[in-house]
């Protein structure tokens, strides 16, 4: 802690914080109001991240994404993704419209493939009528309010006079339209598709696995026989000044007139995607020294137990994180700049393995280090300004209101001269591209502040929920992304042991949905 923080935590003026505290002494009678002052929230926050709702935003403010490609291309998938990452790190109001699910609500969920050929007339008329409830619910949702809302709407589009059809019932709307094209010319990555996600939809419930594949193989060839990418030759041009993202196999990306914040984070974020499986291992250090004294923050190394789990933690890499179905599999580690990170990943080997990816960039086989450590400083714990190295008992003693306001709303609270989790969010904007971009197995050895965003952004949760969850010592988290859903798995590394971070902070009752859930438990007190 500087010697400014020691003076403002051993201040006389023990009942104030120290913004009101410098009050006292500086004549400011008209301060200027940091950024993000205008938030509803109690602390400023960054103006990315709070939301905006000036009363002269025009509907041009407002987007909507349409979905273009043949079934099994990976649309849902990243409607769900780009809607998730917009709403966690950047507050935005999104919301997707999914024809398949407006078809299924108005004609029921079983249809074999002749339904769904352009030539069947009873098929067409009810997949328009589904299509025209969901261009019905868009539009009243996307005029609801002024906040700049993204409306993503998920269907084929799969020839120009429907995308033509789309736009023209959203032209009152006067709002940015962006298609985004998936195109996938593997055969493998679509067989894989097919079956692991279109086969568990409610349009196959109850049917054999083989009749089920047979039979959307037919729909998909029903939709080729008419298919036309965006501003194809055969289109002659009509699509040549539309906004559109055009993803080829997740290797290839086609922009065309495409502009502004918003739509720019989405070509980069759009550009980091892949469909392959995907595992992340999410795991707190092991038990530091700070953890003992019950101390927040600080860059303390390990305990004995900490030590304990750190080994531990090195045969799980061993026989889990690098272990395939073929035999040992490529994997990545991070952790963040702090000292009781890389201590708890300092038994993990390193040695090297021979990797041969097919359709790579590099054309040959090549050596890969196992688990080799990157250090993040995105990925350090939230910083707790003048509070660090305090314990909670410390903090509520020299800066009461300080500790209410943190407990009123601990997501936007930020320490004096520190961080809130809303910080921690914006710096890990990137890091979530970085983790999407990658194919292999990754390891993330952070701090719990850190982990519980990561958890929740991955499980489709609530940030408002987020600094509740509980991430324990000497446990492993394993989620894998699915396109509806993520599934997750503990691995408990140690034997439970009674207050293993030396913390206590005591809370006020928040709804009791989230009391009731084992998720939000306190018998493993937060680090922040």
């Amino acid at each position: 802690m500087s010697a400014l923080s020691r003076q403002l935590s051993q201040s006389s003026i023990k009942d104030s914080s120290p913004v009101q505290q410098r009050k006292t002494i500086v004549d400011n009678p008209v301060p200027q109001l940091p950024p993000g002052a205008s938030s509803p929230r109690d602390n400023p926050v960054l103006l990315d991240v709070a939301p905006n709702t000036n009363k002269y935003r025009t509907p041009s403010d407002k987007l909507v994404l349409i979905l273009v490609g043949l079934p099994a291309r990976g649309k849902t998938f990243i409607a769900r993704k780009i809607c998730r990452y917009l709403e966690f790190f950047h507050a935005a109001s999104v919301r997707v419209f999914n024809i398949g699910n407006y078809r299924r609500e108005l004609h029921g969920p079983h249809h074999d493939a002749a339904w769904f050929d352009p030539a069947n007339p009873v098929g067409l008329k009810q997949r328009k009528a589904a299509t025209d409830a969901a261009l019905k619910d868009l539009k009243e949702w996307v005029a609801e309010a002024n906040d700049g809302r993204v409306a993503i709407l998920d269907g084929t589009h799969s020839t120009l006079a429907k995308r033509q059809y789309a736009i023209q019932t959203l032209k009152s709307l006067e709002v940015k339209i962006i298609m985004i094209e998936s195109v996938c010319t593997d055969p493998e990555t679509v067989e894989r598709n097919i079956r692991h996600c279109k086969l568990g939809t409610p349009d196959y419930v109850g049917i054999p696995v083989d009749e089920a594949t047979r039979d959307f193989r037919a729909r998909v060839a029903a939709y080729e026989s008419t298919y036309e990418t965006i501003d194809a030759p055969s289109t002659n041009g009509v699509e040549k000044n539309r906004s559109w993202i055009k993803i080829v196999d997740c290797r290839r990306f086609v922009i065309n007139n495409v502009r502004g914040f918003l739509p720019s984070r989405l070509i980069q974020f759009l550009s980091h995607l892949h469909m392959e499986p995907h595992a992340f291992y999410l795991s707190r250090h092991g038990q530091s020294e700070y953890n003992v004294l019950g101390k927040i923050g600080g860059d303390s190394g390990l305990s004995p137990l900490g030590d304990a789990y750190a080994k531990a933690l090195a045969r799980f890499c061993r026989d889990e994180v690098t272990k395939g179905e073929k035999g040992e599999r490529p994997a990545r580690l991070w952790t963040s700049t702090l000292r009781r990170t890389r201590e708890t990943a300092r038994y993990i080997s390193h040695h090297s393995i021979t990797i041969d990816y097919d359709q790579d960039d590099v054309d040959h086989a090549q050596e890969w280090v196992q688990l080799r450590p990157v250090a993040w400083s995105n990925l350090d714990e939230l910083f707790a300004g003048v509070c660090d190295g305090m314990t909670y008992e410390e903090i509520e003693k020299h800066y009461p209101d300080e500790f209410r306001r943190r407990q009123n709303d601990k997501l936007a609270y930020r320490y004096p001269r520190g961080e809130s989790y809303l910080d921690m969010i914006h710096r890990l904007d990137q890091m979530v591209f970085e983790m999407d971009r990658h194919r292999e197995p990754l390891l993330i050895v952070a701090h719990q502040g850190i982990l519980r965003l990561l958890y929740a952004y991955l499980m489709d949760m609530p940030r408002e929920e987020a600094p509740y969850v509980s991430i324990p010592l000497n446990t492993v988290i394993k989620l894998e992304p699915k396109v509806y859903g993520c599934d997750e798995k503990r691995f408990e590394l140690l034997r439970k042991c009674p207050n293993p971070d030396g913390q206590k902070e005591t809370r006020l009752k928040k709804s009791e949905s989230v009391d009731d859930d084992p998720l939000f438990r306190d018998d493993d007190p937060p680090s922040h």
